[in-house]
């Protein structure tokens, strides 16, 4: 299991990218004790995203995250009103997929539905 992924971002845009995840399901949690400021935890489902200030931020240019969006179409019309660019790609596993760039310049994947499990 994956607790939690760790985000590189500009301090300015901290507050949007805290935005962008709540509005794909995720809400902001505290930061426990002995953390210090300039970072944004958000959590979904036992999941967390960790929103890390970093004056010069590395972005990955493929490397992305892939978010389980079950209520698929209503996170694209949400995330649409919310003036981000939303980019269907071609079906997985028979399932709907998109990708859309965050605030912070982070590409998320989401997926309306996890393929099956691997055997083994």
């Amino acid at each position: 299991m994956i607790h939690h992924i760790a985000l590189e971002t500009a301090p300015h845009l901290l507050a949007e990218e805290s935005h962008f995840w709540q509005s794909v399901g995720f809400v902001e949690v505290p930061l426990p004790s002995g953390v210090n400021g300039g970072h944004s935890w958000l959590e979904r489902e036992g999941t967390q995203i960790h929103l890390m200030a970093d004056p010069e931020p590395v972005v990955p240019l493929r490397g992305h995250v892939a978010v389980v969006a079950p209520d698929f179409e209503a996170t694209l019309q949400r995330l649409g009103e919310a003036g981000f660019e939303v980019r269907e790609e071609r079906e997985l596993w028979g399932q709907r997929r998109a990708k859309v760039l965050t605030p912070a310049g982070h590409t998320v994947e989401l997926m309306a539905a996890p393929p099956a499990p691997a055997a083994g």
